[in-house]
């Protein structure tokens, strides 16, 4: 197959590409995407390259479009249908170091981790300044209960959180599979006025965009830490400053942001009980080497026409 690789993944599985493949490298220094891919049987790409219509249009030999990762939000979805492409993600390899990331940066807010350290660097020793808070015993709200929000609330449930959830969809296909993992389920409303800690866990769509903002902030605990791990244009940054600022929002963590990339400065940035990370929630080595081989898998099912066979529902395009 004639293979495009918009985005670095997994140094093996660029190899096993090289080898059965006619590969061609579209990042860094290789050239541009849309110089590239206009023979291009096979697309592979992640967060941070845009995959639009027009680009859609200058490959009319594309047959299938892999997510190496969660997520179809940087995607033309609606032209991968009308023109048959078949468009497949990756979610289940990440959701585990999605998971674990989440529960590490609640944890650095909760006893402040990361303003201990910048202390430390500038040889400061504060000990008695830096007072934090157990997170056992605290309710854990999680928007959106999927693969990874259900991890980060079973997680948390075993901390002794008590952990409340939100789902879209009809919450009886989701009810009993949560409790047995510690997660009571619920409307997006309650989670947001019971929880003492809000993580978010939803895709990016037009439903969710800014769904955290200013009114959600301010329904939210005086004090309470927002921790956003899925995509940066689910909260509202603006809304987040001002709740920051007024001092309504205790602490928040952003691994995703709305402006991502080299050259972008949070408008966050610099405040103490803020912690930022560069969309680095799944990058553990053992789920990039598990998100490398399922792309190896799915194109060789692909080039077999067992495609149908292989992929699960959370893989495909619904």
């Amino acid at each position: 197959m004639k293979v495009v690789l918009a985005s670095p993944i997994a140094d093996r599985a660029v190899e096993a590409l090289r080898r059965d493949h006619d590969l061609v490298v579209a990042f860094g220094e290789s050239g541009s995407l849309a110089g590239l891919i206009s023979d291009r049987e096979v697309l592979i790409f992640r967060s941070g390259v845009g995959i639009s219509a027009d680009l859609l249009k200058s490959a009319p030999h594309l047959q299938l479009a892999i997510r190496a990762g969660s997520g179809f939000d940087n995607i033309a979805l609606d032209f991968c249908r009308d023109r048959g492409i078949r468009v497949a993600r990756i979610p289940g390899p990440s959701s585990q170091a999605v998971a674990e990331f989440t529960l590490g940066l609640i944890l650095s807010l909760s006893r402040r981790i990361a303003e201990a350290h910048d202390h430390m660097q500038q040889g400061e020793w504060p000990k008695h300044q830096l007072e934090g808070r157990l997170i056992a015993g605290k309710v854990l709200g999680v928007v959106g209960a999927g693969n990874i929000g259900k991890r980060v609330g079973e997680l948390g449930a075993l901390l002794g959180m008590r952990v409340v959830g939100c789902v879209e969809g009809p919450p009886e296909e989701h009810e009993l599979v949560l409790a047995a993992k510690g997660i009571t389920l619920t409307d997006f409303d309650t989670v947001v006025d019971q929880a003492d800690i809000l993580s978010v866990h939803v895709p990016l769509k037009d439903s969710t965009r800014h769904l955290i903002d200013s009114d959600v902030i301010h329904r939210m605990k005086p004090g309470s830490i927002l921790v956003n791990t899925a995509r940066g244009g689910v909260v509202d940054e603006s809304a987040v400053l001002d709740g920051l600022k007024s001092g309504h929002l205790g602490a928040v963590a952003l691994d995703v942001h709305e402006q991502e990339g080299d050259g972008r400065l949070s408008p966050l940035a610099g405040l103490p009980n803020v912690v930022l990370t560069p969309h680095i929630g799944g990058m553990a080595a053992e789920s990039q080497e598990m998100i490398g081989r399922r792309v190896i898998e799915l194109i060789d099912a692909f080039v077999h026409g067992r495609l149908e066979e292989v992929w699960t529902n959370d893989e495909r395009l619904a």
